[in-house]
Parts: C-alpha cells; structure tokens; sequence
C-alpha cells in the first residue's frame, strides 16, 4: 500500500484557508499513486484550545471536505479534528479516516495532553482502534498517545502499521524521533507519523521531523523544518517476516 505523510503547516483557527492550503499537496500525494494520505493532528486548526471557535460536528465541512477529497482522488485522507459532541459534552481529538466510497474510520485520542491543558477542553476517546485498507492493518493514535507504550503494545498482534498524527513542538524533537523509532522496533511494525511544521499558539515551533519507519527501525523516509511529502510502501509481508525472522513478541 503506497502511503503518503504531507508535512505541512497550518493556518492558525482558520479551517478554510488551512483546507485551500492543503488541496494541492492531497493532489500532488495521490498524483503519486498515494492509497492513503496522511495529514496532522487538528490539521484545520492547529492544536487550539478554543473548541467553541473549532469544534465541529462529525458531519461539518471539514470532514465533509476529507470525503470530497477522498472521492477526488480516489484514496484514503486521515487527519484529526476537534469533533463537537451531539449532546453538548466536551468534544474529542478525534482522528478520522475518510474513504474514497463514503467510508468513515474514527478514533478518539485516548490520552489527552494535560500539560497543555487539553484535558480541561477535550473529552477522552476509551477504546483502541485497528482497521484494515487495502489488506493493511493500522492501528490509529494521536500524538500525546505516543508516550503510552502499552497503547502500542496490546495492539501489536493485530497491526501491521501504527499510523501517529501530531502537532509536536520543537523543543521535544528528541523524544518525538526516539519513541517513534521504539514503537517501530519493539512492535515489529510500520510506523506512519505525521507532524506539522510552522508556527502555533504561544509562539510554539514546530519541526516537523514526521517519519515512514519500517519494523526494523529503519527511517524508510523523513523530513524536517519545511513542508514536505514523504512516501513509502508499507507492506504487510515484511512484517510477516521480520516477526517471523525474529519472534520477540511470543516473550511479552
């Protein structure tokens, strides 16, 4: 499955100039035979905390446009929002995967940020989730997520993929990279990571540095500072074999 990350910025609480921004990257991505393209965490808005300017409901224009952009270019689009709740609870960091045929995929992020206070704003999703496309199975997180290790690890038999969208700042670069390459490594799967570049709430910088690992640990493709469109293959057999080559998850 060809798979590709847009590294990009985003136009702070600004959904619809931040999706005009977006659509000739998507073009570009699926020009490029991309079956799944990735985009950021709340990559509409940035990471606000302003949810009454933000939030949308599942069926609002953001996630409208996920689909028109999905049926367009016949390919998966993925990205997270902050998706309101119909009956007027907080709404959730909700990571969704649009179908080329109406298909909806949805993940509520599971570990909300309090360091940044996304606890006080944002509700917490309660389950895992793992899909498959187009005979690859991804298992769904949400930056933050990326510190819990045993999120990873109870879905690893299942998953082929972890697919992780961000908005991770500069300052934390270093952790960003090794716990993506950890995840890689000691799940002996893919991991597809997209993090935004540009600037945000409070000055915040943010480096991108979003990754393509395979189930070895080896950086398949990267990239920092710019925006930029990464893509690989991820295939389903190298895991096969990597775990069968070496069969460390039977020890847990």
């Amino acid at each position: 499955m060809r798979v590709s990350v847009l590294q990009h910025d985003i136009v702070w609480e600004d959904a619809a100039a931040t999706r005009a921004h977006l659509e000739p990257q998507v073009a570009a991505a699926a020009a490029g035979g991309a079956r799944l393209i990735v985009l950021t965490e709340m990559f509409a808005t940035g990471f606000s905390m302003n949810v009454e300017r933000t939030a949308e409901p599942i069926d609002g224009p953001t996630v409208t446009w996920m689909f028109e952009q999905a049926a367009h270019h016949d390919a998966w689009i993925a990205g997270s929002l902050a998706v309101r709740d119909p009956d007027g609870g907080r709404p959730t960091n909700g990571l969704v995967l649009a179908g080329p045929d109406g298909t909806m995929h949805r993940y509520d992020k599971i570990h909300p940020f309090s360091y940044g206070g996304e606890h006080e704003r944002f509700g917490s999703g309660s389950d895992d989730v793992t899909v498959q496309l187009d005979g690859v199975r991804w298992h769904l997180s949400v930056c933050y997520d990326l510190r819990f290790a045993d999120q990873y690890w109870r879905a690893a038999p299942d998953v082929d993929a972890y697919l992780v969208v961000a908005n991770w700042p500069t300052p934390r670069r270093a952790h960003w990279r090794a716990l993506l390459e950890a995840r890689a490594i000691e799940n002996q799967a893919f991991v597809v990571a997209s993090n935004r570049v540009g600037s945000g709430a409070g000055r915040l910088e943010y480096s991108g540095d979003s990754r393509i690992i395979d189930p070895m640990g080896e950086v398949l493709a990267g990239g920092a500072g710019v925006e930029t469109i990464l893509t690989a293959e991820i295939d389903p057999s190298v895991v096969a074999e990597v775990r069968e080559r070496f069969p460390f998850l039977l020890d847990r």
